[in-house]
């Protein structure tokens, strides 16, 4: 880790503001079926990446609707002719899909038609993951640097899988190794400019992130052990319930001091440094408050589109149904309220976490950024296609 004066990250967006423009955005995407929501997704970040600043400067976001868009209609092409001839293998071996299964055997038949067809898709998931990062630094710009990641998406795909059989096989004591050595993979391919990133540190120094997943894992063992003794599931209920809970905070914890501790590892050209706080309490209030308001005032919501659907739909209503009119009707104030929903999401959970991890990370020694020199531009392969077909591309 270097040393040197810190310079703090700011985060200015405004609740409101980011509202509106999701909730605009989203009426456009249900207007354009859809269409639209490469645009939308384009708009919010910029939104974003303006309200970070460091230093005085702004991140500023330069990818466009129509590259995502024509990345999407590649990626769509791709997976259909890919899943097309998994299909066909299936099919060639005696394997296919049943609608509804009638006997044991079709039933079997088809749950290892989905769960074949999931595995043979999850290579291109992680594919689209790695690639998905690589079109959003591409995209990304600092003091008119542009940020950038090497084309080796593959190389990650093959590790991910070898990580993620290891952490099973282990049942899930390697999940640090898992953790540290891909965020390390990603991370070692990255650049801002000329100057390179690299993750500092060592995966054992997750595992102090990692104790409250063991204490979780720990009580459901005892709790298995009380229903083997005493063949009495209700003394068993409340360790599984402590369990359960235990292993959801577990989770959350592991996962904000996990980044805290890779962050706070990093270095960009051996010169600049990093120092991340984020907080476990902090990021758990964000999501319980956030989920209570967006609750509230999505209820709110749906019940006032209930109320003006059956003022709007109700004297239409006849002998034979709604009719056409009535059910484009209740679909578009429906879609409606979603897009109220996903708005109050992006703004009372989304950009308060954004917020805090921005706020609570400093850099160290940013004036060595002064050094760096632009790098060559990249097209951004897919433009994030892949992600946004496998819908694994929705996060901003």
């Amino acid at each position: 880790m270097t040393t040197g004066p810190l310079t703090k990250v700011f985060y200015t967006g405004q609740r409101g503001a980011l509202f509106g423009l999701a909730f605009k955005t989203a009426l456009l995407t249900v207007l354009t079926l859809g269409i639209y929501r490469f645009w939308a997704k384009t708009r919010i970040r910029r939104y974003v990446w303006s309200s970070v600043s460091i230093d005085g400067d702004r991140l500023e976001y330069t990818g466009t609707g129509l590259e995502k868009f024509l990345g999407f209609l590649v990626a769509v092409v791709i997976l259909a002719i890919y899943l097309g001839i998994v299909q066909l293998l299936l099919f060639y071996f005696g394997l296919h899909f049943v609608a509804e299964p009638e006997t044991g055997e079709e039933a079997l038949m088809q749950a290892a038609v989905i769960y074949i067809t999931l595995l043979a898709v999850l290579p291109l998931m992680l594919f689209a993951t790695y690639r998905a990062r690589r079109y959003i630094l591409a995209r990304t710009r600092l003091r008119g640097i542009r940020f950038g990641m090497d084309a080796a998406a593959w190389g990650y795909v093959w590790r991910a899988i070898l990580h993620y059989l290891l952490t099973a096989v282990t049942l899930g004591i390697l999940l640090p190794r898992q953790t540290y050595w891909l965020e390390k993979y990603k991370t070692d391919r990255s650049y801002y400019g000329d100057a390179r990133f690299e993750q500092g540190g060592r995966w054992t120094g997750l595992y102090p992130a990692m104790i409250h997943l063991l204490i979780a894992v720990l009580i459901l063992g005892a709790g298995i052990a009380v229903l083997a003794l005493t063949e009495d599931p209700a003394r068993a209920v409340p360790l599984a319930a402590l369990g359960y809970g235990w292993g959801a905070f577990g989770w959350v914890f592991y996962a904000v001091r996990g980044r805290r501790y890779l962050d706070s590892m990093k270095t960009l050209d051996g010169r600049v440094g990093f120092d991340a706080r984020p907080r476990v309490g902090r990021v758990i209030a964000i999501y319980l408050l956030g989920s209570l308001a967006v609750g509230l005032a999505g209820g709110a919501v749906f019940a006032v589109a209930s109320g003006a659907t059956a003022m709007a739909v109700g004297p239409m209503a006849g002998p034979g149904g709604t009719g056409p009119v009535g059910i484009v009707i209740v679909a578009l104030l429906y879609l409606g309220a979603f897009s109220v929903f996903g708005a109050l999401v992006l703004a009372f959970i989304t950009q308060p976490l954004i917020a805090h991890f921005c706020e609570t990370l400093s850099i160290l020694d940013a004036g060595a950024l002064a050094d760096v020199r632009q790098r060559a531009y990249d097209k951004g392969g897919d433009a994030e296609g892949f992600a946004d077909a496998l819908d694994i591309g929705g996060a901003i």
